[in-house]
């Protein structure tokens, strides 16, 4: 029987698996410097941080070594905000039935020593952010371990780092509100059937066709983010559609990170409630 943890990481192989997934890298798409294979490593070297996490480490400990662990392959950041939405997942799952209030509660339950383990883990590998609006009152990611004076003197929670940061980023959004997205699509995934990649790869089309992507916004623009939302909402559920779009915007290095992040936690939770793989 599979442990929260063997879950977490079978969510991550299988998003990288699903394809297409247009823009991100799976088995048929990749860029030059991030490959297929460099998301498998990441996925395995994760696996301390996440058995850390239900074991009972606090969340921010788990992540910053979910992390580490993680860099440990050629193609630098691979998994990051998967990660992000998955050690709390882990956590919650781990303690007792998995549902969005249980999960909410480890959130909200996070601590200033978890805000400097997570900002320490910006210093394993380069992560893409926009520049944060500047009504947002955070010290800067690109900061890292050097943020963490800024941390303790303000008493920033890990939960107040992402309920600042909820408005531009997908991932934060998440946490503060209890995983709503990801929990929708896992019903998604449950009630699909066929491969378990074709089912990953559909997840992904429908959580992009509902939002913009924010790393998309962050990287390229609003224009961009909306082009994108509206074209894979087109394609609808045809993974042969899609494919041509993977093509295109692995070409144009459009890159909808975010909503792969959604995807795995998604995964993860179908997983946490009898997806049979």
């Amino acid at each position: 029987m599979r442990t929260p943890a063997d879950n977490a990481q079978l969510a991550l192989l299988l998003e990288v698996s699903g394809t297409p997934k247009p823009g991100n890298v799976d088995r048929r798409h990749e860029y030059e410097d991030l490959r297929f294979e460099h998301f498998l490593a990441g996925a395995v070297g994760a696996g301390a941080g996440l058995r850390a996490a239900e074991a009972g480490a606090t969340v921010g400990a788990a992540f910053e070594e979910s992390v580490e662990g993680m860099r440990h392959q050629r193609g630098g950041n691979t998994q990051f905000g998967c990660l992000v939405n998955l050690v709390p997942l882990v956590r919650a799952a781990a303690v007792g039935p998995l549902s969005p209030p249980a999960v909410r509660d480890v959130c909200a339950g996070t601590t200033v020593a978890d805000a400097c383990d997570f900002y320490r883990a910006f210093e394993y590998v380069d992560v893409a952010v926009g520049d944060p609006p500047p009504d947002v009152d955070l010290p800067d990611v690109g900061l890292a371990s050097d943020a963490t004076a800024a941390i303790r003197e303000q008493g920033l929670t890990l939960w107040d780092v992402m309920e600042r940061s909820a408005a531009v980023d997908a991932n934060a959004r998440e946490w503060v509100e209890g995983f709503p997205r990801a929990f929708a699509a896992a019903e998604g995934i449950l009630d699909d059937d066929g491969p378990a990649t074709d089912r990953v790869a559909r997840a992904f089309l429908r959580l992009l066709a509902e939002e913009p992507d924010t790393l998309v916004r962050a990287q390229h623009g609003e224009g961009v983010a909306h082009e994108v939302q509206e074209r894979v909402a087109e394609v609808g559920d045809d993974l042969d559609a899609a494919a041509a779009l993977a093509e295109e915007y692995v070409e144009r290095g459009v890159n909808p990170g975010t909503t792969a992040d959604l995807t795995a936690a998604a995964a993860f939770v179908a997983l946490e409630r009898g997806w049979e793989v």
